[in-house]
């Protein structure tokens, strides 16, 4: 074959890399014949789906020769009636991933800019450069975002800000004031997008709710997922609310059936199971805790988390303590990609999981 195919494709996604997911449990089976495995690297719920969900999901597919309903009418209902908007306002997406995809697709060109923090998720500037447009990253301050920064980089040629509360991989948060200064600051024809899929794990008292700021703000797109404490990550289902002008748009782009019918129905059912959404906040609560101990007990630093996953130095590079960890069975993930050579980010497990890292990561430090 003569052809170069990489080098037809467009400039931006010349450059991109494709993302890399935390290893599958399957994966690691293969490569190293291990059982038992704890996986500890997507910062999936370790309690597994609700019980509302699964009842929901199993009786939808019962209907799987059916095309799902393309507007997702009973999913945004019930989303518009439980954080007072209008179902106009929501954009459905298969995984919040793809709804922060079709925003980038809408609005962005080559020679547009996209503004987001050293650190912050890898979507940001995968969706960018799939645009041809040019990533702006602004320098981190502790780990965390520097919204004045970011908002001093806004120049004419910026279309999107992505800013995450709270941010993955570093598990940082923004104070209510401090993202009430930035919104003001922001053009009103730059898009600001707060990605909050971690929203529901934060027991800050200052913690601001997003939704809360569409009113006043029209340029605000606020993403949130059912992938995480509502432990549908296999299901991928995801929303954006924003106001009804911006979801026209958005819903314009998405592609028909983006979302699949056990999605819809299981993510509406888990909407109404608070017991199970407590329950998973709770454990995540006790985890985090248990984590922390650990580290300390070990001489290691953590950048401190409100969201359902930690990140650790490891006082040196990184790699080889995650290889020496698969090689116990335990799967973390490295973050050296996000600039953070010697980190390891590890999600939340159940109890007993926790305590499996933690005695393989005492281990392999010895």
């Amino acid at each position: 074959m003569t052809c170069d195919f990489i080098q037809l494709a467009n400039p931006g996604v010349q450059k991109l890399k494709p993302y890399q997911p935390g290893k599958p449990i399957d994966e690691l089976e293969r490569e190293l014949g291990i059982k038992d495995i704890v996986k500890l690297a997507s910062n999936e719920n370790p309690l597994g789906p609700g019980h509302k969900a699964l009842h929901a999901a199993k009786a939808a597919l019962q209907e799987l020769h059916r095309y799902p309903d393309g507007s997702g009418f009973r999913l945004k209902s019930a989303l518009a009636e439980q954080f007072g908007v209008q179902p106009n306002q929501i954009t459905l997406g298969n995984g919040s991933n793809d709804v922060l995809e079709l925003i980038a697709r809408s609005w962005l060109a080559p020679g547009d800019e996209v503004i987001f923090s050293e650190h912050a998720f890898a979507v940001y500037p995968l969706v960018t450069l799939a645009c041809s447009a040019t990533p702006v990253q602004v320098p981190a301050v502790c780990f965390g975002h520097d919204l004045e920064a970011m908002a001093g980089a806004v120049t004419p040629r910026t279309r999107i800000i992505f800013v995450a509360n709270p941010n993955n991989p570093t598990g940082t948060w923004f104070h209510r004031s401090a993202l009430e200064l930035f919104l003001a600051k922001v053009p009103e024809d730059v898009l600001v997008v707060l990605d909050e899929a971690y929203f529901e794990y934060v027991e800050e008292a200052y913690y601001p709710d997003g939704m809360s700021y569409l009113a006043k703000h029209a340029n605000l797109i606020v993403t949130r997922t059912f992938s995480k404490i509502h432990g549908l990550a296999g299901l991928r289902i995801g929303y954006g609310v924003s106001s009804p002008e911006i979801a026209d748009v958005l819903n314009r782009v998405r592609q028909p059936f983006n979302c699949n019918m056990v999605a819809l129905a299981a993510a509406e059912a888990s909407l109404q199971d608070s017991n199970y959404l407590e329950d998973s906040r709770s454990e995540n609560t006790s985890g985090l805790g248990q984590l922390s101990e650990g580290f300390e007990r070990l001489g290691l630093s953590t950048i401190p988390s409100v969201a359902n996953f930690i990140a650790f130095d490891c006082q040196r590079e990184a790699m080889p303590l995650y290889n020496a960890l698969l090689k116990e069975g335990v799967i973390v993930r490295p973050i050296a990609a996000y600039g953070m050579p010697n980190y390891l980010r590890v999600s939340v497990g159940l109890a007993r999981e926790n305590e499996r890292f933690l005695k393989a990561l005492e281990k392999v430090l010895a």
